[in-house]
């Protein structure tokens, strides 16, 4: 008995090996890899939930006629039915409205839910679902991205879904910190593009290149460039930002798995003086994601970096900024999920002007955060460490 056990347990892993490897190797021959042009925006940046909620749901109320619109997660929950509502009301109007789901990310909205809004004229479809020959990695293989096109005008990029606990109405969690870009003028080309895009991925119809999407746009005055990745290449300009510093370098992440190449650079950047401040939640939102980080924390404090440990709630902002002239805000998060399994998209924003008001911000935070001490770090016990053992394990999936 002992032995069928050790068998399929073998087998098991031998089989997801197989599949993840070539899986992944099928979903990279196929998914283009994009660093969009330098364009001129105008972006505002959001930072809580009701504050996107309202300017997001009034835009899509407005828009007249398209609503294109990519979350991982949707939620079944009464903030959710109201987005959504919103949503079946549009179309039923004779607005085109698209909605594209990540398959496991809104693994909760309901059937019912799903045929209420086809009911209503809503084109709904799902990314990455699960399918052989590679189904294990197709189940982790995820669309991450956070798009929202308003009649190819308006945009909106960032990290937060739809749900309850992204107003901070989720008593675990309570408030949620989270940044997300509202872009009007000529990038929102570049969103629609992808979203299109990915829409051509999940369905097979292809708009990617049908004018009626794309009207003329107005230069604004924030330079900046979306890159568009599909679990490669993200981490190549990780490291290049890094490698770029020569002062200060900020990074806001709720999980922080960045994996030994990115740890080393890190630690490159500050034996050569380099100012390197983290910024994580105290709480987590997934098992085992808190366990992760804490073996990088380690060499990292004794280098000389500081780690920021938010407590006002939870925290959920994707940023990087460099030397006050980069400032990198978008869906990835700074793990090995996002290098090597997520469709993310992000944008590389130049406007010294935004950076230093995102700066700002963030160091406001540090005020609503704790600094993490070497000898807080050393006080872990036994199970803590024998967790953060096995997370490193399954770290890839996390």
């Amino acid at each position: 008995m002992v032995f069928i056990i050790c068998f399929f347990i073998v087998a098991l892993i031998c089989w997801w090996t197989i599949d993840y490897h070539l899986g992944r190797r099928s979903h990279l021959a196929t998914s283009k890899y994009t660093q969009f042009p330098q364009r001129k925006s105008d972006i505002t940046l959001m930072t809580d939930g009701d504050t996107l909620y309202k300017d997001l749901f009034e835009s899509i109320k407005n828009s007249t006629k398209s609503i294109h619109v990519l979350f991982f997660i949707v939620k079944n929950d009464e903030i959710s039915d109201e987005f959504l509502t919103i949503l079946g009301d549009k179309a039923s109007h004779g607005v085109e409205v698209r909605l594209l789901l990540d398959y496991v990310g809104s693994s909760k909205l309901t059937k019912k839910r799903i045929q209420a809004l086809k009911d209503k004229g809503v084109r709904l479809a799902f990314s990455h679902k699960p399918k052989l020959p590679f189904l294990f990695y197709t189940l982790q293989a995820r669309n991450h991205r956070k798009i929202t096109v308003l009649d190819g005008k308006t945009s909106y990029l960032g990290g937060f879904n739809i749900g309850k606990e992204y107003l901070g109405n989720d008593p675990k969690l309570g408030y949620w910190r989270d940044f997300h870009l509202k872009i009007t003028g000529e990038g929102t080309a570049d969103l629609q593009k992808q979203f299109l895009k990915d829409w051509f991925d999940s369905t097979g119809e292809n708009d990617v290149e049908n004018p009626e999407y794309y009207p003329a746009l107005p230069i604004g005055k924030s330079e900046h460039m979306f890159i568009s990745t599909y679990g490669e290449n993200l981490e190549k300009h990780f490291i290049s930002f890094i490698r770029d510093a020569k002062q200060d370098i900020l990074i806001c992440s709720p999980y922080f798995i960045p994996g030994k190449v990115i740890l080393d650079e890190l630690l490159a950047a500050l034996a050569r003086g380099v100012r390197v401040q983290i910024m994580v939640p105290m709480g987590k939102d997934h098992p085992l994601v808190k366990e992760a980080s804490f073996p990088y924390f380690g060499p990292l404090i004794l280098a000389g970096c500081e780690i920021h440990r938010y407590y006002h709630g939870f925290f959920h902002a994707k940023m990087i900024m460099i030397d006050d002239h980069l400032c990198d805000i978008g869906t990835a998060n700074f793990d090995k999920r996002s290098f090597y399994l997520n469709d993310e998209m992000n944008c590389l924003i130049y406007d010294r002007q935004f950076i230093q008001e995102v700066k700002t911000f963030v160091q406001g935070d540090f005020g609503r955060s704790e600094l993490l001490t070497y000898q807080a770090y050393q006080k872990r016990s036994l199970f803590e460490k024998g967790k953060e053992k096995f997370a490193t394990l399954v770290s890839h999936f996390l």
